[in-house]
């Protein structure tokens, strides 16, 4: 009698049955399409459509101020409508962007394509994320950490594949990887059809006794508490322009670092991730333990930050070790501060309103986008003293936020709910 309910309550290697595990293999889908495009677009725009640096970056910029609607336009949606049939829908919009770019070279027409390109972008990835809550219910925390594992695996093998293409260096080599990508947007868009749809806590709500619940629906645009946590989140997440940005500049201003020292230390960030993401997310099953998970995270991006400043203060062999010493902090703070999101950002929220207040939560990702470059290049401006406050205020961030939820979560504790939105 003791053996079967110790059998029954033993997790699943991963979460979220059949559906789970189909959704894992459409991320790293994705991340392949993804990484052969990303490394290369600059390049791409430069050799193949004849643009000038500003007409680069403007469009970056634009098709990136752009994308910022993508997260909350989609969230909104799926709480209206079937969330494979949007996703799907989004991976076809997608796909046609990338087709798109292939066609023209005039500058308004790349323009509003890759305007196009990152609105789907960054709505599907919310969207991806809410599927992955809604099938895996309360495993949802380990879930994300073997979700990140299969999208830094298939980032890892876009990137090898791209710069393996480039040794070619020719515009038909070019043109070939953005088809790569549009095929792979293709591809999930059909493996995404196989994928039963999981339910919503806003369609039960609404078929409960046969109608709606009366009440107005919550807005996260209303909500205080979520647009501060989310603000704190704009912050917490420029571990992501550090590794993009700020490592590799200065690396390159750094007097004695070889330069080849900044994609070892990407290559770095990459292996950690995906050995470790899933071991650390069993700290952060709870909500309440997600939280608790603030504080080790705010030791990490103070000591991240320190390493860096202390790299310019020594020899060329005490710069290399501090450098490491930093990449490794700033990973582990990247992996806690992925588990800690993920669960706070749903636990904040109501169920009957997840997609529209997970698309509130992806605008900080991608305001971290145009401010994270600044911040940045601010601190390597400033010089050690810079990286000093830079990874100090994120550390007081994480200070600030771990007070912040706290009421909201005492007063409605989400992580364990009676229902989870991927029950019937």
């Amino acid at each position: 009698m003791d053996a079967k309910p110790r059998a029954d309550i033993r997790q699943p290697r991963i979460p979220g049955g059949h559906d789970g595990r189909r959704m894992l293999l459409i991320t790293f889908i994705d991340r392949i399409g993804s990484g052969l495009w990303a490394s290369v677009s600059v390049l791409y725009f430069t050799y193949v459509s004849g643009l000038s640096v500003a007409q680069v970056g403007t469009l970056a910029a634009v098709s990136g101020a752009i994308g910022i609607a993508g997260a909350p336009l989609g969230g909104r949606i799926a709480d209206r409508l079937p969330l494979t049939r949007v996703l799907i829908a989004l991976q076809l919009l997608r796909a046609l962007a990338s087709f798109a770019l292939l066609t023209t070279d005039h500058y308004p027409l790349l323009l509003a394509f890759s305007a196009v390109g990152s609105l789907g972008d960054r709505a599907s990835s919310i969207l991806t994320k809410l599927y992955a809550t809604r099938v895996a219910g309360p495993d949802r925390v380990r879930y994300q950490a073997v979700n990140r594992t299969a999208s830094n695996a298939g980032w890892a093998l876009g990137g090898l594949a791209a710069a393996a293409a480039l040794t070619v260096a020719t515009t038909t080599a070019y043109r070939w990887l953005l088809v790569g990508d549009g095929l792979s947007f293709i591809t999930v868009g059909l493996l995404t059809l196989t994928c039963a749809e999981p339910p919503s806590a806003t369609r039960i709500a609404a078929t409960a006794d046969g109608a709606a619940h009366s009440g107005r629906p919550a807005n996260p645009w209303r909500d205080r508490t979520y647009l501060a946590y989310v603000a704190t989140e704009t912050v917490l997440f420029l571990d992501d322009t550090v590794f993009k940005i700020g490592l590799p500049l200065w690396i390159a201003h750094s007097e004695g670092v070889p330069h080849g020292l900044a994609p070892l230390l990407l290559v770095l960030n990459n292996v950690m991730v995906v050995a470790l993401q899933v071991p650390l997310a069993r700290y952060g099953t709870t909500t309440a333990a997600a939280r608790n998970l603030l504080l080790p995270l705010s030791a990490a991006f103070a000591l991240g930050g320190i390493a860096m400043a202390l790299s310019a203060t020594g020899g060329t062999l005490q710069a290399i070790c501090l450098l490491t010493a930093s990449a490794i902090a700033f990973t582990l703070a990247e992996m806690l501060h992925a588990t800690v999101s993920w669960e706070l950002s749903v636990a904040l929220a109501p169920d009957t309103t997840l997609g529209s207040y997970l698309g509130v939560h992806g605008l900080a990702q991608s305001a971290q986008r145009s401010i994270g470059p600044l911040a940045v290049t601010a601190a390597i401006a400033t010089g050690p003293l810079g990286w000093t406050v830079f990874g100090t205020t994120i550390a007081v961030t994480c200070g600030i936020q771990h007070r912040l939820v706290r009421e909201r979560l005492q007063r409605s504790p989400l992580s364990v709910p009676p229902v989870t939105v991927s029950e019937q």
